[in-house]
């Protein structure tokens, strides 16, 4: 495992450490180790919704109805929906 050393304000590096206090972590490297897996996979999900997004848009505008939309996805339509 590769070392890394890092600089934080006072503050900053005084709430990780409050974190880490806590119990959650075992120590500063472990919650730091979890913070970047959690970020990314933040980064992996936005970038497969903008390409969601993008092939949407390339794919062209279809007008649907309710109803039709519904079917498609198999769900009743509930009457008196709220």
């Amino acid at each position: 495992m590769a070392t890394m050393n890092i600089s934080l304000p006072d503050k900053l590096k005084d709430w990780v450490e409050s974190q880490v206090a806590q119990g959650l972590h075992s120590n500063v490297s472990d919650y730091i180790r979890d913070l970047l897996r959690k970020e990314e996979a933040r980064q992996k999900s936005i970038a497969g919704m903008k390409q969601a997004i993008a092939e949407g848009e390339v794919s062209g505008y279809r007008q649907y109805d309710r109803k039709s939309v519904e079917k498609k996805l198999g769900l009743k339509a509930k009457k008196n929906a709220a």
